[in-house]
C-alpha cells in the first residue's frame, strides 16, 4: 500500500511537468516557422522592394489566406502590405490557447497563452512564468 502512495504521488508531481516539458517543445514550433516565415519574406522583400507579389514572383505569404501548418499551429499573415506583414501563429488542441506574432520590425509578441503563462507585446515567451522583457 505505501508502495501505490508513493507511486501516486511520483506521478502527480512528474505528469505536470511532463505536460509541460512537452508544450514548450510544441510552441517553439511555432516560433521556428515564424522566424522563417519572416526571414523568407524579408528576401523576398529585398529583391523586389514589397512583401505583396510582386509580377511572377510570389509572396511567401499566401496570398489566399491558406494557412501554414507547423505541428499543432497554423501561420497566417494577418496583415500584409506593401511595406508592411504581421504574421499569426494560432495554436490548436494541446496549444488551444497560445498565439505568437511577429512583423517587418522583428516584433515579437505572445498575445495569448494558456492558463499560468504571462502574456507579452515584446517577446515570444517560451515556458511557464516566464516574464515579459522590458522593451
Amino acid at each position: 500500500m505505501i508502495v501505490v502512495g508513493i507511486i501516486g504521488i511520483l506521478a502527480a508531481i512528474a505528469l505536470p511537468s511532463y505536460r509541460d516539458y512537452v508544450l514548450r517543445g510544441q510552441i517553439v514550433e511555432a516560433q521556428n516557422a515564424l522566424s522563417t516565415l519572416r526571414a523568407n519574406l524579408e528576401r523576398h522583400f529585398q529583391d523586389n522592394r514589397q512583401y505583396t507579389t510582386q509580377g511572377s514572383f510570389t509572396t511567401p505569404c499566401p496570398p489566399d489566406g491558406t494557412p501554414i501548418r507547423a505541428g499543432t499551429f497554423t501561420i497566417t499573415c494577418s496583415t500584409l502590405t506593401a511595406t508592411t506583414f504581421t504574421a499569426l501563429a494560432v495554436g490548436s488542441g494541446p496549444t488551444n490557447d497560445f498565439k505568437f506574432t511577429i512583423n517587418q520590425q522583428d516584433t515579437r509578441a505572445t498575445p495569448s497563452a494558456g492558463a499560468g503563462w504571462t502574456l507579452c507585446d515584446t517577446a515570444w515567451l517560451t515556458r511557464k512564468g516566464m516574464a515579459c522583457p522590458a522593451s
